[in-house]
């Protein structure tokens, strides 16, 4: 992993010694590819997996991905809790058969054992922020 992708921090601005490795930085232009929406790929999109170029140990996944007009991430289960927020384009989430309406500064909440999945609506790609945990860290 290149050094453009990720800036660790660390140094005498530190006033104690910690157990924790350093802060990683990640240029989202350094992360995005065009690719197929997960989970039946309905559609293209672009995504950002911003946390994949974070140095293990990590406890969580971050990403940005913006659907495509007509695309969707598929209806499919979840073994943890997940958060989809909003931050451009609308969209309907799914979750366990029921479904809302999201739009710019809404976020859906989504629980571990629910099957889930959300949909580009309008005329404007859907940006999301999507963040949930790992089982554990990879190392």
């Amino acid at each position: 992993m290149s050094l453009s992708a990720v800036a660790l921090f660390s140094g005498p601005a530190m006033a104690q010694e910690s157990a924790a490795p350093p802060m990683a930085v990640v240029r989202e232009s350094d992360v995005e590819r065009r690719e197929p929406v997960p989970h039946g790929a309905i559609g293209m999109s672009t995504a950002y997996r911003i946390s994949d170029a974070v140095p293990q140990p990590r406890r969580m996944e971050f990403r940005r991905r913006v659907l495509d007009v007509g695309a969707a991430i598929g209806e499919h289960p979840i073994a943890h809790d997940e958060v989809y927020h909003v931050t451009a384009g609308e969209g309907v989430v799914v979750s366990d058969g029921v479904e809302a309406a999201l739009e710019p500064g809404m976020t859906a909440y989504l629980y571990d054992g629910a099957v889930v999945g959300i949909r580009q609506v309008g005329e404007e790609p859907l940006s999301l922020i999507i963040a949930y945990p790992v089982k554990a860290p990879v190392e």
